[in-house]
């Protein structure tokens, strides 16, 4: 007979060992015990699998433990027919007669942070165990005194289910008979003191309820998938990228007003020849991974291998990507590992204790955003991270990641005041932990999937951000060049006027151009929290102000650099992105948007037709200045080069809305130029100020200490490319 100590256990759901009392045990007498916990049961039978043999268990007084003692072998495979004291009977089997679930080979790595593929051990897996379809459940809660997992299956009663511990990784595990796909479940958990905490949505979990919900939902991992050939060349530092950046649940809606998202194929079916007659070669989506709050646009994830459901299931997610790379599109994903919301439900203090977070605020804690720090040094929060990037990349077959917010990754003091923060183990700033997380990450990401690659958000002069580990470097493929971003938008934000008094600030970006694989963002985050939109930081009337934002966009598409635009940039919606809402495309009506979502079109093709503007995008051979000191006149020009030694693409920039005639430019030598785009065509919008021929010759005559010179007309607030032909 179990001890009362052991049925009051059970009885509190504090049991720390349930598989030793439940189920089937031999005892030294050589008969098997059959002990099983059901509350709301009024008589139970272990019925023999595969013979008429039963046994009804009694039921121990005052508690809802029923057990029997038989003498043949049997006994340790049995189904339980219930009859419940509200009425009705079930057929049930005890998850307590199976045995362990993981190998012990797996629960060693996970441990060590080197299971490169941890959903495929921990989460909810729905799979047959001696005949019997089910679902096994695996957690990490090493500090918890019990955990049970609770759900619709057992009417979210946590003494219930109770699971196994596997010593001494802190694992619990437990196999449910009969738990199908589309089950609802979490995990209820008590602390190391005993405690009952809030109940948790599962780390590992491939699909969520749709907010405000939070229970965890089972579902079947998708297959892998592999980057097929022509996408790692299109990812490749020497080809054409350039990204169109959008937040899916605000793109457009179900609905025109509507707080309706669209499901992934309708999403597909609008956004993928929308795109692609663009010309964008890639998509990135604001992160997609499961989030609570609308509000944060996905950058507060609580599920980092769940695609959010406002938008349908993991096998609409990976339609879509299959959608796009049918069409020649790339599809980058934002993924989150620099911090975690603090939603009771998620990561926070998971088993009772700073689990997936430090522990001292002072580098757990997220001062901006009030949000929790992942500890990097414990191999199991590595390996979780690591584990989701493959997921994304693996299982769903997308093209790269875009990893946010590095920079508040790499030092222990961003964001905090002196005193508030925590050196490393030298003395330093730099968080040497997540450091060698980011350079394990990209080591996995390059070894297990081919072309596929990871972009940092990093907006400090970290060294060797995109630069190889093995060279010291983070192993980033490519990084944000924030740097460019805020020195371009500064200076086309102020009134012409005054840019010849910085002529300094667009010319400064060649200075460090070469020194990472730069993507030249104008991002989500430059039409938000008051800044305006793009077209709104124009300066200028109506007029200059379209007029300026083609001329920054010729600019940026011009500038070596791989290209990303935020969605709504490209018809120059003049309101802030609102996430509530979808963009205005109701502007396509009016010609002067039509005009700047033509020249993004065109900039595109020509960018994508022409090597010489993304050959050489990472070496300092591609570029050449022709001038850049001219600010009396705001004229920057420049040759852009690729691999063929004779051809380039001569640009010249006029950021005044005076129209330059005759303006001389000192060329490599003799050689014709043909015009081949102009940011002031009529057909964007602009006043059609050209040359009187598109084609014409260099002349012996000496400009800007240059031998041989042009003379060309230069448009007002314009950016003109030309075909450069060396004789």
């Amino acid at each position: 007979m179990l001890s009362e100590a052991d049925v009051e256990a059970l009885r509190r759901a504090s049991h720390p060992d349930p598989f030793a009392v439940l189920g089937p045990h031999r005892n030294d007498a050589g008969r098997i015990a059959i002990r099983v916990f059901l509350p709301g049961a009024a008589q139970v039978t272990a019925l023999a699998i595969g013979s008429r043999h039963r046994k009804r268990l009694q039921r121990r007084a005052d508690s809802e433990l029923f057990e029997a003692e038989v003498d043949a072998d049997w006994a340790l495979r049995y189904r339980l027919k219930v009859v419940w004291t509200q009425g009705g009977e079930s057929l049930l089997e005890d998850p307590y007669r199976f045995g362990t679930l993981l190998a012990d080979t797996d629960l060693w790595l996970f441990a060590e942070g080197t299971l490169l593929r941890p959903c495929e051990v921990l989460g909810a897996r729905p799979l047959v165990l001696d005949g019997v379809a089910g679902t096994g459940f695996a957690v990490w809660a090493p500090q918890a005194s019990r955990v049970s997992v609770v759900g619709d299956f057992n009417h979210w009663d946590g003494r219930r289910h109770p699971m196994r511990r596997r010593h001494p990784t802190g694992v619990w595990e437990v196999f449910l008979p009969g738990v199908a796909e589309g089950a609802r479940y979490k995990y209820e958990l008590r602390s190391a003191a005993g405690d009952l905490l809030p109940q948790k949505a599962d780390p590992y979990a491939l699909q969520s309820e749709l907010r405000p919900a939070t229970a965890s939902v089972v579902a079947r991992l998708p297959a892998r998938v592999s980057l097929p050939a022509e996408r790692q060349r299109a990812n490749a530092p020497d080809a054409p990228i350039s990204i169109y950046e959008l937040h899916a649940g605000s793109w457009r809606r179900a609905v025109h007003g509507s707080s309706d998202f669209l499901d992934w194929d309708a999403l597909a079916d609008e956004l993928v020849p929308y795109v692609s007659e663009l010309g964008f070669t890639h998509v990135e989506l604001l992160p997609i991974t499961e989030h609570p709050f609308d509000g944060s646009w996905g950058y507060q994830p609580i599920g980092l291998y769940a695609p959010t459901v406002r938008h349908g299931d993991a096998a609409g997610f990976r339609r879509f990507v299959e959608r796009c790379h049918a069409a020649g599109l790339g599809v980058l994903l934002d993924w989150v590992p620099a911090h975690f919301p603090k939603d009771e439900h998620g990561l926070a203090r998971f088993d009772g204790s700073a689990l997936y977070e430090y522990a001292d605020p002072r580098e757990g804690v997220h001062r901006d955003w009030n949000t929790l720090i992942y500890d990097f040094g414990k191999p199991e929060v590595r390996g979780f991270l690591i584990g989701s990037a493959l997921h994304w990349l693996e299982r769903f077959g997308v093209d790269g990641l875009r990893v946010d917010a590095v920079a508040s990754m790499l030092y222990r003091d961003y964001s905090r005041p002196p005193g508030e923060w925590l050196p490393n183990v030298h003395g330093g700033r730099e968080n040497l932990e997540a450091i060698a997380f980011l350079r394990r990450l990209n080591e996995v990401v390059g070894t297990q999937c081919p072309g596929a690659v990871t972009i940092a958000e990093e907006s400090t002069a970290f060294p060797g951000v995109s630069r190889p580990t093995y060279a010291g470097g983070l192993g980033f493929h490519y990084k944000w060049n924030m740097g460019w971003m805020n020195d371009s938008l500064r200076y086309i934000s102020r009134d012409p006027i005054h840019r010849r008094y910085h002529q300094g600030e667009l010319a400064f970006g060649l200075v460090y151009a070469f020194s990472e694989n730069f993507v030249l963002p104008v991002s989500h985050d430059e039409v938000v929290h008051g800044k305006g939109s793009l077209l709104g930081r124009m300066p200028g009337d109506a007029w200059q102000r379209f007029a300026n934002l083609r001329a920054y966009l010729g600019f940026m598409f011009a500038h070596p650099g791989k290209k990303l635009l935020f969605m709504g940039c490209e018809f120059a919606q003049p309101q802030e992105w609102n996430h509530d809402g979808e963009l205005a495309w109701s502007l396509l009506q009016y010609p002067e948007h039509r005009g700047v979502q033509r020249l993004v079109q065109d900039l595109n093709q020509l960018y994508r037709r022409t090597p010489e503007l993304y050959e050489l995008d990472t070496d300092p051979a591609g570029f050449e200045w022709l001038t850049h000191e001219d600010a009396q006149h705001s004229v920057y020009a420049f040759l852009r080069r690729g691999r063929d030694p004779r051809a380039a693409i001569l640009v010249v920039c006029n950021f005044t809305p005076t129209v330059h005639e005759h303006y001389r430019l000192g060329v490599p030598g003799p050689g014709t130029v043909r015009e081949c785009l102009n940011t002031d065509a009529a057909c964007y919008g602009g006043s059609n100020v050209g040359n009187e021929s598109a084609t014409f010759e260099a002349e012996p005559r000496p400009a800007q200490g240059r031998a041989w010179s042009i003379s060309l007309r230069l448009p007002p607030l314009a950016v003109v490319f030309a075909h450069w032909e060396p004789r």
